[in-house]
């Protein structure tokens, strides 16, 4: 069921769209930012507020990676996985942060604190490699600084 506040949110944002499927993206990243995913139980609600099927809300929000359709950690790590980020060490830095975390990408951590995730690219290619943590962009990452920026999140 969606909240009121959910609901207040998407109603709200309805003004900005031409019609309601327009607004299929927007809603579920309202959701999202409240739950931290889209359950199917939201698509069920989100498809009889804007006239959608479940199916091609589903679809929506399997095509956009940045809709989460499982529940994450507390805190969401986006690893950019661009060329730029490659040839500027990025794989080393990936991997000391799975190491450290002790999970993979795709996966969260044991404990719920973090959500690795690949991303195609973060437009930070002239400060590679790059990560960025619950929407923060952190770039020209080494081991060191990959380090603290990791102690930040409890």
């Amino acid at each position: 069921m969606l909240t009121a506040e959910e609901r207040r949110e998407i109603e709200i944002k309805l003004a900005d769209y031409p019609n309601k499927q327009a607004m299929s993206i927007e809603s579920m990243l309202i959701v999202q930012r409240h739950r931290g995913w889209v359950s199917d139980e939201s698509l069920g609600d989100l498809s009889e507020l804007l006239g959608l099927s479940v199916a091609d809300l589903d679809g929506v929000a399997t095509f956009y990676n940045l809709i989460r359709r499982r529940p994450v950690g507390r805190h969401v790590a986006m690893v950019c996985d661009s060329v730029s980020c490659w040839i500027m060490g990025g794989e080393r830095i990936r991997d000391r942060l799975c190491s450290r975390l002790d999970t993979t990408l795709g996966e969260t951590t044991a404990d719920g604190r973090f959500t690795l995730l690949p991303i195609v690219c973060l437009g930070a290619c002239d400060h590679a490699p790059a990560m960025m943590i619950d929407g923060k962009l952190y770039e020209d990452l080494d081991e060191q600084r990959l380090d603290e920026v990791v102690a930040r999140y409890k």
